[in-house]
């Protein structure tokens, strides 16, 4: 239900045991990783130096067929990739991963995060004459990696020199034809993980792909590191570490699933607290708590233990509405009200507080208080697990202009007004490191104060919602 939209999650694999079926891991582990992009979906396979791929439109089942994924093979390295709606358009050229044949021989690429240096590298592209296929950061990151290839040594080398010219966010996996590579961003605002699953390592977005799969989480990427897998093992380079961290704050309220571990802080305790701090700051009288599913549940369990209320399901979440439906032409009140729906038993008649992660444009929550008004709710108090989103995010997800976003133009009163609630309180700004106390990497809160941690040019702004949309 939420406006705000994750850029994508990425899987990478290397497998030493021949009797391990890549394609299957890969495609199991993109399940796992749903949350983060439920656009499209691709996997690409490495057999013998030959690299067979296929992406589609769709959740996982809907978007990889069975016989596309005979079709991939088995070989020993493989990526996979699922996307959500970015800056970029959505069309197929789009998706990931990116395969490409250069001078070299092949490579694959796949990418979460956003290049805020976009538009000058690709201009500098276009002065060499560059043909390009899509209008994505992926792809742009792939030109950098194959001009470099050709000077230096090997495909390591090559990767470095290329991301030593990006800005922004970015996590990325690549594949050549004998090595896995994985890189976190210098400022660690996109997560990266090692782990294993039996022999193979894998890299990866979250650690909950290691626990849903069995297999072993080793640890997170380093900010700027350069991780690879080959026939000998895995090899880090950490040239680029030790300098300004920036872990994107929105991993803990929003992004990350509630069983993932992200740079040492488990996201279900980070979102408990949230709940915990949001009752000390705002209470009030009520005989239930709920949750917004999915990411407000954490939070009203942690504002319920606090407070002593009851905690409740309030609202039941429609799980099984895939791409078909949201792309008939539905109006959006119309889609919310059959994404989402008021458990009438549990709220009539109560004093309810509802729980939610944040408020973008306001019309969610104010569907949300309608809801459970119409559901017979006496009071709706509504309670957010985050501060006030005044700006637009130009690092890690997809959100709205800043003219569109209800904070930036009004106040937390006004918001209540709008929405129709009988009380609205946000987690207060100061408290957000409270929330992920054991993390060892600074955060990024630019959508909560407007501090951005990298230069925001106009150009950029301009590039994020309007020249990259084709």
């Amino acid at each position: 239900m939420s406006e705000l939209r994750d850029e994508c999650g990425v899987f990478g694999i290397y497998k030493y045991d021949s009797n391990t079926d890549i394609v299957e891991e890969t495609y199991l582990a993109l399940y796992a990783l749903q949350h983060r992009g439920q656009v499209g979906a691709g996997i690409a396979v490495n057999d013998n130096g030959k690299m067979v791929h296929y992406k589609d439109f769709g959740m996982i089942p809907e978007a990889l067929p069975e016989k596309e994924l005979v079709r991939l093979g088995n070989g020993n390295i493989a990526l996979g990739h699922v996307k959500y709606s970015s800056g970029d358009a959505v069309d197929h050229e789009n998706l990931a991963p990116l395969v490409m044949r250069y001078i070299k021989g092949q490579l694959a690429i796949c990418m979460n995060g956003t290049l805020t240096n976009y538009q000058a590298l690709r201009d500098d592209l276009n002065q060499g004459a560059a043909i390009f296929q899509s209008n994505g950061d992926t792809e742009i990151i792939s030109y950098l990696i194959a001009r470099a290839r050709i000077n230096t040594a090997t495909i390591e080398e090559a990767v470095q020199k290329a991301v030593s010219q990006l800005k922004g966010a970015y996590a990325l996996a690549i594949m050549s034809p004998s090595k896995l590579i994985g890189v976190r961003d210098p400022m660690g605002i996109r997560p990266l993980c090692i782990g294993k699953i039996g022999s193979s390592y894998v890299i990866t977005s979250e650690s909950c792909v290691f626990d849903s799969m069995g297999g072993e989480f080793i640890r997170d990427v380093e900010p700027g590191e350069m991780v690879v897998v080959d026939e000998d093992g895995l090899h880090s380079y950490k040239e680029r570490c030790g300098g300004k961290t920036a872990l994107c704050l929105f991993e803990y309220v929003y992004f990350s699933r509630p069983d993932s571990v992200v740079d040492g802080v488990s996201v279900n305790k980070a979102r408990q607290r949230a709940g915990v701090l949001l009752a000390k700051q705002h209470p009030v009288e009520a005989d239930i708590v709920c949750g917004v599913p999915d990411c407000g549940i954490e939070s009203a369990i942690g504002y319920a233990m606090e407070s002593g209320i009851n905690y409740a399901t309030g609202l039941i979440k429609n799980k099984y509405i895939g791409r078909a439906f949201n792309n008939r032409k539905r109006n959006s009140e119309y889609l919310m009200r059959i994404k989402l729906n008021a458990l009438k038993h549990n709220v009539e008649g109560k004093r309810v507080i509802v729980i939610d992660d944040s408020i973008l444009k306001g019309k969610t929550s104010k569907h949300i208080v309608d809801l459970l008004r119409r559901a017979g709710a006496k009071e709706v108090h509504m309670r957010i697990a985050s501060p006030m989103f005044r700006n637009p995010c130009y690092l890690t997800s997809d959100t709205t202009p800043k003219e569109n976003l209800i904070a930036s133009t009004k106040s937390a009163d006004e918001i209540c007004r709008y929405i129709g609630a009988d009380s609205l309180g946000f987690l207060s700004v100061e408290s957000l490191p409270e929330i992920a106390k054991e993390c060892k990497l600074d955060f990024c809160d630019a959508c909560f104060t407007g501090n951005y941690p990298l230069d925001i040019s106009n150009a950029t702004r301009e590039d994020k919602y309007s020249q990259k949309i084709k």
